[in-house]
């Protein structure tokens, strides 16, 4: 299993003929590629058909690792 950039770099494919051939969002796709957002099934069956591939053959995990960006942090609370 590789992530979908892998495919379209052996495919010789943009992100733009993705977007065309998938028939979604160009921020969408982008955010995907980029291992932003985990697809919904019914979004890894169109970008998998666009690029020839089995939904299997391909990582549609996360790529970038999920940051919390909301939360006050250890200074917070009672001190002791």
């Amino acid at each position: 299993m590789k992530p979908l950039a892998s495919y379209m770099e052996e495919a010789g494919m943009s992100v733009d003929q993705l977007v065309a051939a998938a028939g979604l969002d160009p921020k969408l796709v982008k955010a995907i590629v980029s291992g932003n957002y985990t697809p919904s099934p019914s979004e890894r069956r169109r970008l998998a058909a666009a690029i020839g591939v089995s939904i299997d053959d391909i990582a549609w995990g996360h790529a970038v690792p999920v940051q919390h960006l909301r939360g006050n942090g250890p200074q917070s609370g009672r001190s002791t």
